[in-house]
């Protein structure tokens, strides 16, 4: 693994004071390797460059600690993973999370289930499936402390997904990459019909870049009613 230089990511992460041992850079560069490797089969990312997936893909993701003191045994769920971001990433950073990571693609999740393998991962389980079909009262509906979720979809698609599985004075929060005021406008009615309320909105650049960043963090303060969320497809198709 010498042939990488951490430099970069270290000084990223030290600016958001998180201090990783090495096992932990060797876990992220052995999941960058596999990565990168995986990707020439199954669409993962983008994003391949060694800077790039350091910055704009593990910074960015443990930039959570922004918004959340993730340093506790906190319950998580990572809602449309991908290629395990911010979830995994999270995962590495901080042991001590408990971690479900879910995405409806199956080749995505046999990705993660061979890295978590590799990485000697504990307390970190992998679902494939649906939010709409696990956020059921008989699967794992009000569950979690957080959920998180970096998946590209409007505010109140993204709510009506994640704030189902979120314990009563948990959080949602989830990543965007741009000015979200209008967005929130426009999802207030859907956030509060799911119980949840907008208690921050931390908007930031990631570290040595101009990449804009954006944390928008929404308390659950009340149960989700039982429709919620409804049958697959329809918060995507028609958003509350």
């Amino acid at each position: 693994m010498n042939k990488y230089d951490t430099t970069q990511f270290v000084k990223d992460l030290e600016k958001l004071n998180v201090h990783l041992s090495e096992k932990q850079k060797e876990q992220f560069l052995t999941y960058y390797e596999m990565l990168v490797e995986r990707n020439q089969f199954v669409n993962l990312t983008a994003i391949t460059e060694y800077e790039d997936v350091m910055k704009k893909h593990f910074v960015d993701s443990i930039s959570l600690i922004k918004a959340y003191d993730v340093k506790k045994q906190t319950t998580v769920i990572d809602i449309g993973t991908g290629a395990g971001f911010p979830g995994l990433a999270l995962k590495i950073a901080y042991p001590e999370l408990k971690m479900t990571l879910l995405d409806s693609l199956n080749k995505r999740i046999q990705f993660l289930d061979d890295v978590i393998k590799e990485l000697q991962l504990v307390n970190i389980e992998t679902i494939h499936g649906r939010a709409e079909d696990f956020a059921r009262p008989d699967k794992l509906r009000e569950k979690f402390d957080l959920c998180v979720s970096r998946a590209v979809a409007n505010l109140s698609t993204l709510s009506e997904y994640c704030l189902p599985f979120v314990k009563e004075n948990g959080c949602f929060i989830s990543y965007k990459s741009e000015k979200v005021t209008e967005e929130i406008e426009a999802a207030g009615k859907a956030i509060t019909l799911l119980g949840g309320k907008v208690e921050k909105q931390i908007e930031f650049i990631l570290p040595d870049s101009d990449i804009y960043r954006n944390l928008l963090v929404i308390r659950k303060v009340a149960s989700t009613p039982a429709k919620y969320p409804r049958k697959a497809g329809l918060p995507s198709k028609e958003p509350l």
